[in-house]
């Protein structure tokens, strides 16, 4: 769970000079701050620090050879003539005036959240810290900048212990009273209780992603979800009997050997007031595959790494906490989440490989293989999204296919997309928050490798393509809407620690789909 970070905005001016004079003295613990190559210090550090303090550092830098450089530190226990107990010196790389822009230091959200996260990390456990946000020259949006490295510090202080009895050293969690001085503390808190919203909901996400499969099923996914009723959202809760009503046989023949029973959520966030008599605006959809335990079904998986697949559900709980955010800091924006939550397991019900199932949409599939089942489950979702809510874009998270891994790696989603307005926008939004997104290509000749010799499709192309066959199965069922696929199987789960994240489950999306709204569709 979130480690115990509790942070204080306060003003550059409230903190004394650290060489102050004993009667004037403030008892620090841990004193921080930022400095740029050739240790070049803001305005408000060179005056705490005093003379003193400023050749201090210099004389510590050239022993260690410390010359400033992107997420590196200059640590110093009980200095000499300074009223802390430790000082910390963090560099943030070139000025933007004299470097090339990819050795700039700070610049974009995302760096300023990795610099949050860095510090962090420096600070677990320190009991009480002052950090200085501080820099030769001040960010052009400095509120933004201190919100996201908030968000950095709160994402690094996130564990997930919930089931340990016994923990060691290295598995406390982080904690730490920060003060945090700035120059406009009143423009920065507003900015930070907005960020704050959008970090609980990644958290959710977090949490959801992290959960054993035997304590997270379906109903108890479909519960939690429900709780988001107390955040003002509209929770709709659909059973297997509604599904077979709806015709949902794609989603339903993906659960036939499991023991519990399939669900379906849909959320909404009716942020947008609207005045009497004005045209009403198409909502926002988000889509999330939530298959809760994926063993492949009877084309079971290997039993190396069968475990993760208990964050088969990675893209359903991305679009919770995307709703509960959206909620949490009251976005102007109709949006809606339906996720899909279901267990692929093998049983004496299960469906078979050459079995054809007939979707909601009326068309009909060949199973060739049951381990590609998350895309069935969305098959039905979007055809129910698209013909009840008619949005004005669906967007859907998957953790859909290894192919993608291959493709990607751990440093984008996959990001396939009929609307190139959509796409872009998305792709702007992942630059800015650092989750990054890379777009695949679709088209004609993917397309016929999914056609079937016995349905209207079939459920896998063969071996070539994997994900990009995936996207264009789930193509079939959106016809015009502007859509866009995110394939989220290398960063929503199991991938890399990184400054901001030391989480098995990586809450991906949250951020990326937070921003793309604030920027694109909130007004």
């Amino acid at each position: 769970m979130e480690g115990a970070v509790k942070i204080e905005i306060i003003g550059l001016g409230a903190i004394p000079a650290l060489t102050a004079a004993p009667a004037e003295k403030e008892e620090f613990g841990t004193f921080v701050i930022f400095a740029e190559e050739e240790l070049a210090l803001g305005k408000a550090t060179t005056r705490l620090l005093g003379g003193e303090g400023v050749a201090l550092i210099k004389k510590a830098a050239a022993a260690v050879q410390f010359k400033g450089k992107s997420l590196t530190t200059l640590d110093l226990i009980a200095p000499a003539r300074l009223n802390a107990e430790r000082l910390i010196v963090i560099g943030t790389g070139a000025s933007k005036n004299d470097a090339p822009a990819e050795k700039n230091g700070p610049a974009k959200p995302e760096d300023y959240a990795s610099l949050g996260g860095f510090a962090g990390g420096k600070l677990s456990r320190a009991g009480r810290a002052t950090i200085v946000f501080d820099f030769p020259e001040a960010p052009i949006d400095a509120a933004r900048a201190v919100a996201d490295f908030v968000a950095g510090l709160r994402l690094r202080a996130y564990r997930f212990d919930l089931y340990k009895t016994k923990k060691k050293n290295d598995d406390e969690v982080s904690s730490a009273n920060i003060r945090l001085a700035v120059e406009d503390p009143a423009a920065v808190r507003r900015a930070v209780k907005q960020e704050e919203a959008v970090i609980g909901g990644v958290l959710t996400a977090r949490s959801l992603v992290n959960e054993p499969a035997n304590i997270l099923y379906p109903e108890e996914f479909a519960k939690r979800a429900v709780a988001l009723k107390s955040h003002g959202i509209e929770v709709t809760v659909l059973t297997n009997t509604d599904m077979r009503e709806l015709g949902m046989g794609a989603m339903l023949g993906v659960a036939q050997g499991a023991s519990r029973e399939s669900r379906i959520v849909c959320m909404r966030w009716r942020g947008k007031h609207k005045k009497d008599g004005a045209a009403k605006e198409k909502p926002l959809a988000f889509v999330g595959k939530g298959v809760c335990f994926d063993s492949g079904g009877i084309s079971i998986k290997p039993a190396a790494g069968m475990e993760d697949m208990k964050g088969d559900m990675a893209g359903a709980a991305c679009v919770m906490g995307l709703l509960q955010a959206l909620a949490e800091r009251k976005a102007k924006v109709d949006a809606i989440g339906v996720i899909g939550l279901v267990e692929n397991m093998p049983g004496p019900n299960a469906q078979r490989p050459g079995d054809i199932v007939k979707s909601m949409s009326g068309q009909t599939i060949e199973i060739i293989n049951t381990d590609a089942e998350g895309r069935l489950v969305l098959a039905d979702l979007l055809w129910y999204v698209k013909e009840k809510f008619n949005p004005a874009f669906i967007i859907d998270l998957a953790t859909l296919t290894g192919a993608i891994l291959v493709a990607l790696g751990h440093e984008h989603a996959g990001l396939f997309s009929n609307n190139d307005e959509l796409a872009n926008r998305l792709l702007a939004a992942g630059t800015a928050t650092g989750e990054k997104l890379w777009r695949m290509p679709l088209g004609p000749a993917y397309d016929k490798l999914i056609d079937s010799k016995f349905a209207d499709m079939k459920n896998v192309g063969g071996r070539h393509a994997g994900s990009i066959t995936a996207a264009q199965f789930l193509q079939r069922f959106i016809k015009d809407t502007p859509w866009a696929h995110l394939d989220i199987a290398g960063t929503g789960m199991n991938s890399p620690s990184t400054e901001i994240n030391q989480s098995w489950g990586s809450g991906f999306g949250v951020r990326l789909l937070d921003r793309l709204i604030a920027d694109s569709y909130e007004k």
